[in-house]
């Protein structure tokens, strides 16, 4: 038939019962004359148990040793799942990623794929095998064990995908799709048929915690067709795809991500070079910076806001600190009780108005925006940490009906 690549995340092999489960629907999809090449995450909540374990010896402990202690979650995985395979009695073999062939680069903890050499899982699928492998993990030129951060066994099956010419790579989660909002929050949150890789991507980026926004740029760029559904109903799911057909939904998605800060550079001079001087040492130190908000002048003193990850919060401080001689604020001021919300859809190109009803909606419901963040397919707002589940109730009520 073809070649099918699948991804099972942690709480899909959570336990023996998903496990068996889980090889259930790979010795199906075997069975109906498939290859298959499964990438499986580490179990359930092993990954941070695995970091309160190390917190324990060494809360500063390298990111070298991080990455083989982190790694042996997924090695965990690959063992059970090809075990319950074999219980069914299909051919099958597990291989870390590594062994799987993924040479990445020596960034420990966030890693980037520099190339596949798949000639171990060509030789494996030749000899009829199943073949499950270690998501999330590689090796590096050193032969050092590397990760490629958190979601990073969706990339790793993309990148299979990519290298093997996959029919189709199948992302199962414990969701049966893409949805317009997350249905836990909004109960009538609507499931997605297909939507775009653009939109996808805006989505995953923006919060959306579906898909790893570097496997879907990945897809995107090789060209892989994605579904996304889940491991339990078995139930067709979201395909994502270049081009998808035209539906009356004006937005694809309402996406939020609590895990961020707003820091202000408070009361600067009002003079060329000072937003260089603040974003140059925050791109050296790799501080990823979202929404910039910059206010008018007066005094000939202005604010520069900007918005991080709450991971990043205490790097970004750190670097504003050792500047504070070059650039003189009043003060420097973080907070974290504060959302990002985004609304997603290629259908806001040919739409103007959008922005306003997303301003009404959150007007309406007695919300305060306090920054704001536009491209093409996207708007984005910054509210109040505590008006997050209010605010994607109004917009989701406003644009999807």
């Amino acid at each position: 038939m073809g070649l099918i690549v699948q991804k099972f995340g942690g709480s899909s092999v959570k336990d023996a019962e998903h496990i068996m489960n889980v090889a259930d629907i790979i010795t199906k999809t075997y069975s109906d004359g498939n290859s298959v090449v499964v990438v499986v995450s580490a179990q359930g909540d092993t990954t941070d148990e695995l970091l309160e374990k190390a917190s324990e010896i060494n809360p500063k402990a390298s990111k070298r040793e991080m990455d083989v202690l982190l790694s042996t979650g997924e090695q965990i995985s690959i063992s059970l799942l090809s075990m319950a395979i074999e219980k069914l009695g299909y051919p099958v073999t597990s291989l870390t990623g590594w062994q799987a062939g993924f040479i990445t680069d020596s960034t420990h903890g966030n890693s980037r794929i520099k190339r596949i050499e798949k000639e171990r899982l060509v030789n494996e699928l030749d000899k009829k095998n199943i073949v499950i492998v270690a998501g999330f993990q590689g090796i590096n030129a050193y032969d050092d064990i590397t990760t490629l951060g958190r979601g990073g066994s969706d990339t790793s099956a993309v990148a299979i995908a990519a290298v093997l010419h996959a029919d189709l790579c199948q992302i199962y989660t414990d969701v049966d799709g893409v949805y317009t909002a997350d249905p836990r929050i909004v109960p009538k949150a609507k499931k997605l048929d297909e939507i775009s890789f653009d939109e996808m991507l805006e989505l995953a980026s923006q919060g959306a915690q579906i898909l790893h926004t570097r496997s879907v740029e990945m897809a995107k760029k090789y060209g892989v067709n994605l579904e996304v559904l889940s491991s339990l109903t078995r139930r067709p799911g979201t395909k994502i795809k270049e081009d998808v057909s035209v539906e009356k939904l004006l937005i694809k998605g309402v996406a939020k991500d609590d895990n961020i800060a707003r820091l202000s550079v408070v009361g600067v001079q009002d003079v060329p070079g000072i937003a260089f001087k603040i974003f140059s040492q925050l791109a050296a130190k790799k501080v990823n910076v979202d929404i910039i908000l910059q206010s008018v002048g007066r005094d000939n003193k202005k604010d520069i806001s900007f918005t991080v990850s709450t991971s990043q919060k205490d790097e970004a401080l750190e670097v504003l600190d050792s500047i504070k001689n070059i650039i003189k604020p009043d003060e420097i001021v973080a907070d974290e009780e504060v959302a990002k919300l985004s609304i997603v859809g290629a259908g806001m190109l040919a739409n103007p108005g959008v922005a306003a009803g997303m301003f009404e909606a959150l007007s309406d419901a007695g919300i305060n925006i306090q920054m704001i963040s536009t491209s093409e397919i996207k708007i984005s707002v910054l509210i109040d940490k505590k008006d997050t589940r209010k605010a994607i109730a109004a917009i989701h009520d406003k644009f999807i009906v």
